[in-house]
């Protein structure tokens, strides 16, 4: 399998679900779970028209995998989002056994992995991974200027203002074990 192609496929998705749910009032964010070339579930934001912080596109989308494949792991999943994930979706992402993320913004400010490393876990804790799991390959950058242009879309002078307070950056794309 060509993981880049694919990556960049399940990235335009994500891009078009982010795109679906601004139109229906939500904050653009788009996640979908993946089993090599197969979507398992997708997922836009429902935060907004739920009035529940917790529904993330990332946990609705791993949430609807857990039901489509009843007890199977999510091990050969990966999870794919528009915005490197929140630490809540972290936690829900490592403790479901996902074995890859695939992003594209960076978010130093409230960044799963850039703020406060639940993704990775560097240097690694012992502890950590027996409560939730080994860490996922992450692999960044994918379609990032995608992503930025659909928040520019939506709200031209919030999504200029998110960047420039530094809660989404493009950084050069990257791959971690």
């Amino acid at each position: 399998m060509n993981f880049q192609q694919t990556d960049r496929r399940m990235m335009a998705r994500c891009v078009e679900l982010s795109r679906l749910g601004a139109a229906e009032g939500e904050l653009p964010f788009g996640s979908l779970v993946a089993r090599g070339e197969t979507i398992i579930s997708e997922a836009t934001n429902h935060s907004i028209r739920e009035a529940d912080e917790s529904r993330h596109a990332e946990i609705i989308a791993i949430a609807r995998a857990r039901k489509t494949l009843g007890k199977r792991t999510l091990r050969e999943c990966t999870l794919y989002s528009t915005v490197e994930p929140c630490p809540m979706c972290s936690f829900v992402i490592r403790a479901a056994g996902i074995r890859r993320v695939v992003f594209a913004l960076h978010s130093p400010v409230m960044g799963g992995m850039s703020q406060w490393d639940i993704l990775r876990n560097k240097p690694p804790s012992r502890r950590l991974r027996l409560l939730i799991g080994p860490a996922p390959q992450i692999v960044t950058g994918v379609l990032a200027h995608e992503v930025q242009d659909a928040w520019t879309e939506w709200r031209p002078f919030i999504s200029r203002a998110m960047r420039v307070l530094g809660f989404f950056v493009i950084r050069k794309p990257e791959s971690q074990p």
